[in-house]
Order: structure tokens, then C-alpha cells, then sequence
């Protein structure tokens, strides 16, 4: 490749941030692969030179770890080019059953952190990246960030809100810094991510095994075995969009992402056809 663009990418110990790595490297780009325990790559890091490959440890719940690693990688190579924006874990519980430090814990990683390296990532594309150049920022939600799903609430919340946020951080950057973001929407993909999420005891109301949060206990018990979205070929389609001229705001990954993100959509009309008669007659009235 003549001209290897340059990939920071988070969470990249395993999921859809190791097969990016790997489909990076494949392709003949650069990457800076990011996790919190860079031993985790040791053995895949070997395999490159660091003109090619640069492993840095990152807990993007720590600004000064996101600060520090896009300083080493715009040290490395001058510039970063996509910005894999993927790092974070899931909470399986019922609300009920979810104690409040868990799930403040994980917001800290799945929207703060998130949050911050995408401050950092449009930074660099703006100031550090030549004058026009830009980058792309892909911001790796889920389904459940647009559909909220029963016993993943809170996890579907962190992402609902990564959502809200980079929805309008894409409304708000100049268009002449060339800065794309494309929120990448996964349905049920087989990843490792499941089994590194943390499955709190079940709430005693909760225990009917015909519940949501039984029928989920039971499918994590599986490793997600009802899930059968291939993540190497997810990733595969995410770099071919990101390789592209034109990159969407919003990225459904996997026909069950398609149907439930036309599912949303439909009941929206529907409820702003419902809500239209009583909204005609809000206005001030200017005559008073």
C-alpha cells in the first residue's frame, strides 16, 4: 500500500478492537492498538515491526492514559487517520438488581471514555492533521443503543447516550476540517465480549425463567449462542466503509441491526403521528 493509513484504535485485547487490529495489519495499514493490558498482544505484536505496529496501554477511563497515548501515536507516525473508537464492556441485570457502583463504573468506560477520545480524536484531526485532511471517527455502539433491550439496561443506556453525543458532535465540527463520524450499530455478534461482561446475581422478583432476564442468563450461559453475526466479517465491512468516499452517519451491522433500527424508526412516525393533534395548538399566542 503507498499511502498506509494510520488506525488508533481502543479495546483492541479481543472483540470487534483484536479483529480490527488484525484486519488492519492485514490490509497493509498502520495500527496503534490500545487496551489496558498490552501483554495481551505480545505474542501478535512479535509478528510486526513497530513502524507497523504500536501497542500502548490505555484505560480510556483515565484521561491522562488518552491524553498520553495520542501523544505517542502522533509522535510515532505524524498523524492519525481513523480513530476506532471501541472500547467497552457490558452489565447484564435486571435495573433492580444493578448495584449503582457497577454501573457508574461502567459509563466511566463506555461514555466518558468514549466521549473523551472522541474529544481527542477530532482534536488531532483538526490541528494535527494536515489543513483539510481530516479523519474518520467510528464510534462502536450497539443495537442497544437504539433499541432498549430488557436485563442490558444500563449497558443500553451508556450506549443510547454515546449515541445522543456523537449524533451532535457530527452536527457541530466544521464541515471544512473534513472530520467523518459514523456510528457503527452491532446486532448480536459472537465476540468474547460477552463472557468479559460482568452478569450480576439475579433480582429473587426476576427468577420466572420465562422473563427477559432468565432467557438472556440462559444465552450468556451459551456464550451467546443465539447470537450468529460473524465479527471478522463485521469488521471487514466497517474498514470497506470506512475506506469509502461516502461515510454514514449511522452503520447498522447485521440484518437483526437493519430490522430493529426500521423498527425504530416506524414507531417513531407512529408516535409522532398519534402525538400531532394534540401539538397543532402549542404555539404563544403573539395576539394576547
Amino acid at each position: 500500500m503507498s499511502n498506509p493509513r494510520v488506525w488508533f484504535i481502543t479495546g483492541a485485547s479481543s472483540g470487534f478492537g483484536r479483529y480490527m487490529t488484525e484486519h488492519v495489519m492485514a490490509s497493509g495499514d498502520i495500527a496503534v492498538a490500545t487496551l489496558r493490558k498490552p501483554e495481551v498482544l505480545s505474542e501478535f505484536a512479535a509478528k510486526y515491526s513497530k513502524d507497523r505496529l504500536l501497542v500502548l496501554q490505555l484505560d480510556v477511563s483515565k484521561k491522562t492514559d488518552i491524553e498520553n497515548a495520542f501523544a505517542r501515536a502522533i509522535e510515532a507516525f505524524g498523524r492519525i487517520d481513523v480513530v476506532f473508537n471501541n472500547a467497552a464492556y457490558g452489565l447484564f441485570t435486571e435495573v433492580e438488581g444493578t448495584p449503582e457502583d457497577l454501573a457508574r463504573t461502567m459509563f466511566e468506560v463506555n461514555f466518558w471514555g468514549a466521549a473523551n477520545v472522541a474529544r481527542a480524536a477530532v482534536r488531532t484531526f483538526r490541528e494535527v492533521n494536515a489543513p483539510g485532511k481530516g479523519g474518520v471517527l467510528l464510534q462502536i455502539s450497539s443495537l442497544g443503543g437504539l433499541v432498549a433491550h430488557p436485563s442490558v439496561v444500563y449497558y443500553g443506556a451508556s450506549k443510547h447516550a454515546l449515541e445522543g453525543f456523537s449524533e451532535g458532535l457530527a452536527g457541530e465540527v466544521d464541515p471544512a476540517w473534513n472530520i467523518r463520524v459514523c456510528i457503527v450499530e452491532p446486532g448480536g455478534f459472537r465476540t468474547e465480549g460477552v463472557s468479559n461482561g460482568i452478569l450480576v446475581p439475579q433480582h429473587p422478583a426476576y427468577i420466572n425463567p420465562e422473563l427477559p432476564s432468565s432467557k438472556l442468563r440462559a444465552d450468556i450461559e451459551r456464550h451467546g449462542g443465539s447470537w450468529q453475526g460473524d465479527a471478522k466479517k463485521g469488521v471487514r465491512v466497517i474498514y470497506q466503509v470506512a475506506s469509502g468516499d461516502k461515510i454514514p452517519l449511522r452503520l447498522p451491522l447485521g440484518m437483526d441491526a437493519v430490522a430493529g433500527t426500521r423498527e425504530v424508526g416506524q414507531r417513531l412516525v407512529a408516535a409522532a403521528d398519534e402525538s400531532e393533534l394534540f401539538s397543532a395548538d402549542l404555539l404563544i399566542d403573539s395576539t394576547n
